[in-house]
């Protein structure tokens, strides 16, 4: 194995199961709408209304998905109440609250340099 030229490149070649957990975690909160999600929840429990108004542009179908798939992966819980009408509130659960960090150091990167990814794009189409 050759040496690794960086320490990420280090931990996906320790073992092969290191290097699928990555991938398996960044294609999660990777997707269009998982951070999102992630982000509104760090204030608290929402019912699937009040976080879809929270979040422009999802569609009732990929919060419904994403929800989904972030309960699966044990990032958020889905409590159902039996009251009428339901009532069903969705929470980050202890695993879930430590990827608010370094969502939000990842989405202030974003805003600051998106500048400058615009200015290398249009450059790159021009060529």
């Amino acid at each position: 194995m050759q040496t690794p030229r960086s320490q990420y490149e280090g931990m996906c070649q320790r073992a092969a199961t290191d290097g699928k957990a990555i991938r398996d975690v960044l294609d999660r909160v990777g997707d269009k709408w998982s951070l999102l999600v992630i982000g509104t929840l760090s204030g608290g429990a929402l019912r699937f209304t009040e976080l879809q108004r929270h979040i422009p542009g999802v569609s009732q179908r990929m919060l419904t998905l994403t929800l989904r798939q972030l309960e699966r992966d044990g990032l958020l819980t889905r409590t159902a109440f039996a009251e009428v009408p339901p009532r069903v509130e969705y929470e980050l659960t202890s695993i879930g609250r430590t990827l608010i960090e370094p969502s939000v150091a990842l989405a202030s990167w974003a805003i600051a340099n998106h500048p400058d990814i615009e200015i290398a794009r249009a450059a790159y189409d021009a060529r």
